[in-house]
């Protein structure tokens, strides 16, 4: 079969040539696609623990424990993955900001009284 048939027509029916492959380009890109994916792993781990610290904290379920995280780092204008690396630190001794204390106690009381 010839190859110029694979070739899509344009809008005004002449065949338009595949652009050519950049190798280099090409490597940048799954480079980068590679960098973000081990980012979001990265994130999704600290996440996870900084969960887990939150149910202990408060004695809630799984999904409270991720929507307390959400809600801090709505209530404090942080990014929920910079609230996770916050809360993890603290329990190695770290420090909490105080705007992201009160709004962890705040939101742990709200949860706590959803449960009723």
């Amino acid at each position: 079969m010839d190859s110029r048939h694979d070739a899509r027509p344009d809008l005004a029916g002449e065949r338009l040539t595949p652009e050519p492959v950049d190798p280099a380009a090409t490597i940048t890109d799954l480079e980068r696609e590679r960098l973000q994916l081990q980012e979001a792993i990265t994130s999704r781990a600290l996440i996870d623990q900084a969960t887990g610290v939150v149910i202990a904290l408060g004695g809630l379920h799984r999904a409270q424990g991720f929507d307390v995280l959400r809600d801090v780092s709505q209530h404090t204008d942080r990014k929920l993955r910079a609230v996770a690396g916050l809360v993890v630190d603290r329990m190695s001794g770290g420090p909490l900001p105080d705007d992201v204390r009160q709004a962890l106690d705040d939101a742990l009381a709200r949860a706590r009284a959803q449960s009723g």
